[in-house]
């Protein structure tokens, strides 16, 4: 049996990020001349495991990068030298680096080596080494050159006559690298045939050593006759090119680069080659015990429901057992609510997940801005979903860096301004209701309203005449392709940005939104569902068809006052309501369906509102609310516009989910709520059509 170490590749890619965010971390809380000797360790310890990690796998580049920067803290924690802001710098660029070549490991292509070499003659001429010094280091790591054995040692009975003691030979097997030792009972007999003077046991090794196998072959060359002995080599880790090329030659196989460095002796098959630009990326969540026990409980109920239930079909049918029957379903349905809610906990996680990232980030910017920020983290414990959790860290980024480079003011400014001369950024994460809230909060000098509004008139967003509030005022910088800023610089004033972020929050279902005094500072506030995979919906029949509208973009349900409604152009309808005029669209038309209710007056409609944009969608009747399990469309069938995803009902049929956002796209029309309002010929769903019919 040969040890395929790719297995272990996905723990080891995992704890080397985790070991970067611990240095990270930890480099971020030095300050030269107060460092502590545990925090070096930390460090240091962290740099370790993953150059050892790195060597045990063959990831070379790794492990020879490491090996530098690993001498230098080495000095450091020693005392023989004193660590300063160039040494935190350089260490932290180091940190990148790897990220960067672990990253490109993981999804197999080759590592770009140019900023490891670059970071690595830094250290050296830090490290004061001598090149031909450096070359004999490298090469001392190079050189070496572990293999894995399999060893098979099944002794015969009658050993222990011979005079030979296999604990001997385990001792000496041990002596020649890292053992791991398996042994097997199964062939031990019952007490009353057990003799003292044969041998039962036999074992199985696994060696890392960097002896070769004649070596292991001298430990049993006195037992070859009295026992089954089989030694195979299983795992190859290779640290240098003409060993892998020697190794290969004797298996026939050709040379792999690394990361891959599994040996098969016994085959000829060819191995995938690790150039491919695309690998199948597996992500995995480390989850609390305490999360596993309660499931755990919660199928241990439902096993007993469920035999409960079994038991009750198997009984004549009387009012008793009809109770009886309808109680247990209650059970069932309590149940099942609770290990959906235990299986949803498994997905949530810290948000300090994202939070960790910022604090280098914050950093590094301030430095580049020659500004002195202070960054405050509330609420990292504050648990959210995994997948929403990768998806806000983007435009989380964004708005910090826009608070840093816009908000926050120089330490001149500052000190002129009465104010602190560290500006300070707070992150802040909590709870309300079902969504979870994140702030990105700044003491700066605020959002200037007067020169927003300016240029929302030079640009024709708003009329010259407009009367909006300061706070309607400043949530046109979320327009696309707004911006103020003077001059562009490589961290914002592009004019884009702002309206990306505003439309990836609410691609999450989402919103964002701003509030600012100036000479004070800035918060913008976002709300996210806890989860992306259940949805608070309302169900509404259209014909034969139910649609689930996403509560959060529902603003009211009404019935409609003719009256009040006026024709724009020759297809638009538009009512009015309290002083805005608000676009019917009729879902009917939309989706193709025959036999919908079309007199305005006996049907419903169901205001919505998206990127502030308020539209009214008529349907036939409303039913009821609740909570439904999201199905990827794109993902089971293909992209359908107007449709963000769909759900299987109680009755098991499918429910489509509508995207508020690509059903006014879909109707043409442009610019709705405002003066310009306008419709272009609708586009209808022929795919939605079939995926009803």
């Amino acid at each position: 049996m040969s040890i395929d170490l790719s297995q272990f590749f996905e723990v080891f890619f995992e704890e080397s990020f985790e070991g970067l965010d611990v240095m990270e971390t930890e480099l971020l809380n030095l300050v030269p001349g107060e460092e502590d000797l545990e925090t070096i360790n930390t460090i240091f310890r962290a740099a370790h495991s993953i150059k050892g990690g790195s060597a045990t796998f063959g990831f070379n580049s790794i492990a020879n990068f490491t090996h530098v920067l690993e001498t230098l803290l080495d000095q450091i924690r020693e005392g023989q030298r004193n660590i300063s802001s160039e040494h935190i710098n350089l260490l932290l660029k180091s940190v990148d680096c790897l990220r960067a070549l672990l990253h490109s490991l993981k999804v197999q292509e080759e590592p770009d080596l140019s900023q490891a070499d670059s970071l690595r003659e830094q250290f050296e001429r830090l490290l004061g080494m001598p090149e031909s010094e450096a070359v004999v280091a490298e090469a001392s790591v190079e050189q070496v050159i572990i293999n894995t054995y399999q060893i098979d040692f099944k002794p015969h009975f009658h050993l222990f006559k011979t005079g030979n003691e296999p604990l001997f030979m385990i001792s000496e097997l041990a002596e020649l690298g890292e053992l791991e030792v398996q042994a097997f009972t199964d062939v031990i007999p019952d007490i009353k045939d057990l003799t003292t003077d044969e041998c039962f046991l036999y074992w199985r090794f696994f060696l890392n050593t960097d002896r070769d196998d004649q070596a292991i072959r001298e430990i049993f060359e006195w037992v070859e006759d009295d026992a089954d002995i089989k030694i195979e080599l299983c795992g190859g880790l290779f640290n240098d090119g003409k060993a892998a090329e020697a190794e290969a030659a004797v298996v026939n196989e050709p040379v792999i680069e690394t990361p891959k460095t599994v040996v098969e002796p016994k085959t000829n098959k060819p191995k995938a080659p690790t150039s491919a630009k695309a690998a199948p990326e597996s992500t995995s969540i480390r989850v609390g015990i305490d999360k596993v026990d309660s499931l755990i409980n919660m199928v241990g109920e439902l096993v007993i429901t469920q035999a409960m239930l079994n038991q009750l079909s198997e009984q004549e049918m009387t009012p008793t057992t009809v109770t009886s029957l309808q109680e247990g379903l209650a059970q069932l349905a309590h149940n099942t609510r609770d290990l959906q809610e235990n299986v949803m906990r498994i997905r949530m996680l810290p948000i300090n997940f994202v939070f960790s990232r910022f604090p280098r980030l914050v950093r590094d910017i301030a430095q580049k801005l020659n500004k002195e920020v202070e960054l405050k983290l509330i609420g990292e414990q504050t648990e959210l979903d995994k997948t929403v959790m990768e998806k806000i860290s983007d435009p989380m980024v964004h708005l910090v860096r826009n608070s840093l480079d816009h908000g926050i003011e120089t330490v001149e400014k500052r000190i002129a301004a009465g104010k602190d001369p560290v500006g300070k950024v707070t992150l802040n994460a909590f709870h309300q209701g079902g969504n979870i809230v994140i702030e990105i909060m700044d003491d700066g000098q605020g959002l200037n309203t007067q020169k927003i509004k300016e240029k929302a008139i030079t640009n024709e967003v708003i009329a010259a005449d407009s009367e909006l509030t300061d706070d309607e005022i400043n949530e046109l910088i979320f327009m696309p392709g707004f911006s103020t800023a003077d001059e562009v610089s490589d961290l914002s004033g592009r004019g884009v940005g702002m309206d990306v972020v505003k439309r990836n929050i609410q691609s999450l279902n989402g919103s964002v939104e701003v509030t600012s005094a100036a000479g004070i500072g800035s918060t913008f506030t976002i709300r996210l569902p806890l989860t992306l995979a259940i949805l608070d919906g309302q169900l509404v029949k259209v014909a034969k068809h139910t649609y689930i509208i996403p509560l959060i973009s529902i603003v009211e349900s009404l019935q409609i006052d003719i009256a009040k409604v006026s024709r724009v152009g020759k297809d638009l309808d538009v009512l009015r309501l309290r002083d805005e005029y608000i676009p019917i669209l009729r879902l009917y038309d939309i989706f193709n369906h025959q036999n919908a209710i079309e007199s305005l007056d006996k049907t419903l409609l169901v205001v919505v509102e998206n990127d502030n944009q308020k539209v009214g969608l008529l349907v036939d009747d409303l039913l009821s609310q609740q909570q439904v399990v999201i199905k990827s469309l794109e993902a089971n069938y293909h992209k359908v516009d107007g449709v963000s995803g769909a759900t299987i009902l109680g009755d098991g049929r499918v429910s489509l989910i509508l995207d508020i956002s690509g059903l006014i796209k879909l109707s043409g029309l442009k610019k709705p709520g405002s003066q310009a309002l306008s419709i272009e010929p609708s586009t209808i769903l022929e795919d939605s059509c079939s995926l009803n019919q």
